[in-house]
């Protein structure tokens, strides 16, 4: 009995951090569909129409030290629920960007933005705290398709709210501040285990520079990096490359809502594949659906190609971040957990920093078949990197690969 009650409470747990997750994906979702299109209708120039994701992903580049010291200082859920707070903040600056019509104003909205989402990233370690360690895998992938919500309620957000006020878009960011409310009530009932006090005689653990020299380490970073990367380059100029199509919003909402789905329904099963097949090949599978993703976008620019290669890139990048995660928590301590997450938090975020300004710059001046072209020197480097370690022997206590 007593058992079953640990399991029901780690499972209600893992169910409303998944809520938090697909919460959070509203938002980033809403965020990457109307920040690119209200960048480009603000904009001095057209290639500057993706500053505003890229203020997003800078943000939160730069916010990952400070994440780590409120994570330390307060806690999972003090740090959360403070993320939480920005995230209300930003929102109610991005409508009023819109009302003035300020281009700059909506760039430091989505760069005071970031700071949430450097907090939300960490969501995905929190859950491997919430389970055993027989089941962390699994717990990860389970919470990470909470983002599934995203995938329905974010691109019909920002569909439905887009002329709910007399500025395009104003009624979008309005909604996400009710988002961000919703989210903080969340929040509030899940319980997380107490943050490890150090005292002077305890052992802190050994430095960052040591933690990211570990060869599982740079792998883990380099893919998670690279896929993420890629994911944001291609998923941030879409928007753009459809409206130079000549499709509709309502096409782009249709697109990016398959794009996230794909990202995190196979959350669902992406823990059980790890387990069975092991870390390396299950992201060895998430590089390939890339490259397959990148042949779909290149066969054409009709509405279908773009519906199917969003949806396959969300599946490989699903399947190359959760396993990136995977592989990176096998070689940090419980007391070099912050310093770790933040390392491998900041590494993703950057990246993407530089690929949301190349989005917008390549599909504006290149067009999105040389955007898509590029993309396939990442996946290589991230290939070359699975095959390395792979081959090297280092990965000792993954599951079987």
């Amino acid at each position: 009995m007593e058992g079953s009650a640990i399991n029901q409470t780690m499972n209600r747990q893992l169910l409303l951090l998944a809520v938090a997750q697909g919460l959070f994906l509203t938002n980033n979702v809403t965020f990457i569909g109307i920040n690119g299109l209200v960048g480009l209708s603000l904009a001095p120039v057209g290639w500057m129409a993706t500053l505003p994701v890229m203020g997003y992903v800078v943000g939160s580049a730069l916010s990952t030290g400070l994440v780590a010291k409120s994570q330390q200082r307060f806690g999972r859920k003090g740090s959360f629920q403070l993320g939480l707070l920005v995230a209300l903040l930003s929102a109610g600056m991005g409508a009023w960007a819109v009302m003035i019509q300020s281009f700059w104003m909506l760039v430091l909205t989505t760069f005071v933005a970031g700071y949430y989402s450097a907090n939300a990233q960490l969501y995905r370690f929190a859950a491997a705290e919430l389970a055993p360690d027989n089941f962390r895998e699994k717990a990860v992938s389970l919470v990470m398709a909470g983002g599934l919500m995203g995938a329905i309620v974010g691109p019909n957000l920002s569909m439905y709210t887009q002329n709910l006020l007399a500025f395009p878009f104003a009624g979008a960011y309005v909604a996400l501040a009710l988002v961000a409310v919703l989210s903080m009530g969340v929040m509030s009932c899940i319980t997380f285990p107490p943050q490890p006090q150090m005292s002077d005689g305890d052992d802190p653990g050994r430095p960052l520079s040591q933690i990211m020299r570990q060869p599982v380490f740079m792998v883990a970073a380099l893919c998670a990096s690279l896929g993420y990367g890629v994911m944001n380059l291609l998923m941030a100029a879409t928007p753009l490359a459809m409206q130079v199509c000549g499709l509709p919003f309502s096409d782009t909402a249709w697109v990016l809502q398959w794009h996230v789905i794909g990202m995190f329904a196979p959350g669902f099963v992406t823990g059980h594949l790890i387990k069975r097949f092991g870390v390396l090949s299950v992201m060895g599978l998430g590089v390939l659906l890339i490259v397959v993703c990148i042949a779909v976008a290149l066969s054409g620019t009709e509405l279908h190609q773009f519906v199917w290669a969003l949806l396959i890139l969300g599946v490989g990048w699903n399947f190359l971040f959760t396993g990136s995660t995977t592989l990176a928590m096998l070689v940090y301590a419980p007391q070099e957990k912050n310093r770790a997450e933040a390392a491998l938090n900041f590494c993703v975020f950057a990246t993407m920093a530089v690929s949301s300004f190349a989005s917008g710059a390549l599909v504006t001046t290149q067009g999105w078949s040389w955007l898509n072209w590029g993309s396939l020197l990442p996946m290589a480097m991230a290939s070359l990197g699975l095959l390395w370690l792979r081959g090297a022997g280092h990965l000792k206590t993954a599951p079987p690969i």
